[in-house]
């Protein structure tokens, strides 16, 4: 698995599957925390699934040289 998520893309994803697990903690009590586990899985990893089905590597996107 080659990380295929650019840093800022992942920092981005951790910071929001924390945010969506939390509501497990707080509010009323259901199961859509569980959808913060898929961004922060993927950012903790640095790779996504789709991204590699689909082709996208936004970790190139901070490498391009002129």
């Amino acid at each position: 698995m080659k990380p295929n998520i650019h840093k800022v893309e992942r920092i981005i994803r951790v910071l929001v599957g924390i945010a969506l697990t939390s509501l497990a903690f707080v509010g009323p009590a259901n199961l859509w925390f569980l959808l913060g586990l898929i961004p922060l899985a993927t950012g903790l990893l640095g790779w996504c699934p789709p991204y590699a089905w689909l082709g996208i590597d936004t970790c190139k996107l901070g490498n391009k040289s002129s």
